[in-house]
């Protein structure tokens, strides 16, 4: 049983031109993930971490107690339809859960260990989840809004025995508990499998729900950003496994191709633990935010220093600087460095290949197998000539690779597509004669920083919490380590305060509410903010003022 293997082509006009979409008739991805492979028993995941060391799992490993978990979530209540959460770092009981999730037919909520209370709040509550998988790290922050999120039953924390308390399941505990051989849901591509929620730039985060053909176009489009060379490949990337490219463009996209995933969690990163966890593990693909890929760059001559196996990094989360094309390029030998492009909504449709095309530096690429791309006239929707500057807009060449629906918002589900089939992004881009897209600016003011996507209202909305503040204003400003760092600009309620003072607690006030990589670098103080005639804030004009700190 072989479920759309990427078809090798040697030729990127030959790929544009002959790969189609071939969905299967019936589609599980934990089915595909781990029971379509001829040798069970290969490594599937290496985890290393401080506590315990190193483990492996193989594929009929993690096929095992992923049922053991379905069985157990079943008994508690789970069935088909359901949304259970997963707030669990690079551990292994974080794919666990996801695939547990498909083999009953629910539907899996990926959240990140990084958020604040607000923010693991308003998406369990959203959701409506009625279980969550947690790290014991954030325990406590499940417990304090348990009483907000009124579907949520069961809290299943990773552990056993005595280590959880209170009225939590014990992760361990559950799996110790039933056996594996659990008959997988009969599932199609059109099966609800996830809903991620988006940045929230214009209003709260969105939840963006997907079918389970979204892995199926991750897996495609990862074989070509990594260079059609997956056979016998080991994949590693510091990115946080709630984050879609991670998740679905590294992690799962592993596993459909039959690779083995090094699993790594760390609080932060270190550029010299980095590699050394890339030679000691073979790391052959690596996907590298580019905050991680400028990190490493801060590291003398590497190639001497470590034995690696390194053949192809990837990046995107953010516009990729020539600098770090240049670097790699000077420092590996036969390294390639391929950046993509794509969205919570949309998949990963724009990149770039060394083993079709020439990458140019501050280049997205061009269009992905399976995508076509036009640059439209934000106002009038249509089509602009080669290097004019508009909206990006996607149509795949089969729906079901893209999201279907906002969750609960329909109205905004309609508006995300034109009556002709395009997919807006609200990102602005040119393309040149060649083909290539290029980068210009964000339509909605999103901030992108360390390879996240920050929605500046939603950190607005924290800092406005502080009874000191007045009024709040958030932008991007750049900034050489993190692409972007973000800025607020805040307006106090009274003349006299201490600076110092309240700028240390309006941070502090962010990362608790919200998530450590969305407090504000820069605090300025402003008497009086910028606003249109409908007072709502000018950013553009914040963005043009600087920073005086």
């Amino acid at each position: 049983m072989v479920w759309h293997v990427m078809p090798t082509y040697d030729r990127y006009e030959r790929a544009r031109a002959d790969f189609e979409w071939d969905l299967p008739d019936r589609y599980n991805p934990a089915v595909d993930f781990l029971r379509k492979h001829e040798d069970a028993d290969r490594v599937a995941l290496r985890y290393e971490s401080p506590a315990d060391g190193l483990e492996t799992y193989t594929f009929r490993d993690l096929d095992e107690r992923s049922d053991r978990l379905a069985a157990a979530l079943a008994d508690l209540g789970v069935s088909e339809g359901d949304r259970v959460g997963v707030v669990v770092p690079q551990k292994p009981e974080n794919p666990l859960a996801h695939l547990a999730n498909w083999k009953l037919g629910a539907v899996s909520v990926p959240l990140t260990v990084l958020f604040g209370r607000d923010a693991l709040q308003y998406r369990l509550e959203d959701s409506a989840a009625t279980a969550v998988v947690v790290d014991p790290s954030v325990r406590e922050t499940i417990d304090e809004v348990r009483e907000e999120c009124p579907d949520l039953e069961h809290v299943i924390e990773l552990g056993g025995g005595d280590a959880v308390e209170g009225d939590a399941h014990a992760f361990d505990d559950l799996l110790a508990a039933h056996e594996p051989g659990i008959d997988v849901h009969e599932s199609t591509p059109e099966t609800p499998t996830a809903i991620m929620y988006t940045s929230g730039s214009t209003g709260p985060p969105k939840g963006v729900r997907h079918s389970h053909a979204l892995w199926l176009g991750r897996a495609a489009a990862a074989y070509n950003y990594f260079d059609q060379g997956l056979e016998d490949a080991t994949l590693w990337t510091p990115a946080d496994w709630a984050w879609g490219a991670a998740l679905g463009g590294t992690l799962f996209a592993a596993w459909h191709h039959g690779c083995t995933v090094v699993g790594w969690p760390r609080e932060g990163f270190d550029p010299e633990d980095a590699y050394d966890l890339m030679a000691s593990h073979g790391v052959t693909h690596a996907f590298m935010p580019p905050t991680a890929l400028r990190m490493l760059m801060g590291v003398d001559d590497p190639e001497s220093r470590w034995d690696l196996a390194l053949e192809t990094l990837a990046s995107a989360g953010e516009p990729m600087t020539p600098e770090i094309v240049g670097w790699v390029e000077e420092t590996f030998e036969d390294v390639a460095i391929n950046e993509f492009y794509g969205q919570t909504e949309l998949n990963l449709v724009v990149g770039n290949s060394s083993s079709w095309f020439e990458t140019r530096p501050g280049s997205m690429g061009k269009p992905l197998p399976g995508y076509e791309v036009a640059v439209l006239d934000p106002e009038t929707r249509e089509t602009l000539p080669r290097g004019e500057i508009g909206e990006l807009a996607v149509k795949p060449g089969d729906r079901r690779v893209f999201f279907d629906e906002y969750w609960g918002l329909p109205e905004k589900t309609e508006a995300k597509r034109t009556e002709d089939g395009w997919f807006l992004t609200d990102d602005l881009v040119k393309r040149d004669e060649d083909g290539y897209v290029w980068f210009q600016s964000r339509a909605d003011d999103v901030i992108l920083t360390s390879g996240y996507r920050v929605g500046p209202m939603e950190v607005e909305k924290a800092i406005l919490r502080h009874d000191d503040v007045e009024q709040v204003g958030v932008v991007g400003v750049p900034d050489e380590v993190r692409g972007e760092a973000i800025a607020a600009y805040v307006q106090p309620t009274t003349e006299e305060f201490d600076a110092d003072a309240l700028r240390e607690e309006i941070r502090e006030l962010v990362r608790d509410r919200l998530a450590e990589y969305e407090y504000p670098q820069h605090v300025e103080f402003v008497d009086e903010l910028p606003t249109t005639s409908s007072g709502k804030i000018r950013r553009l004009d914040l963005r043009d003022r600087g920073l005086d700190e």
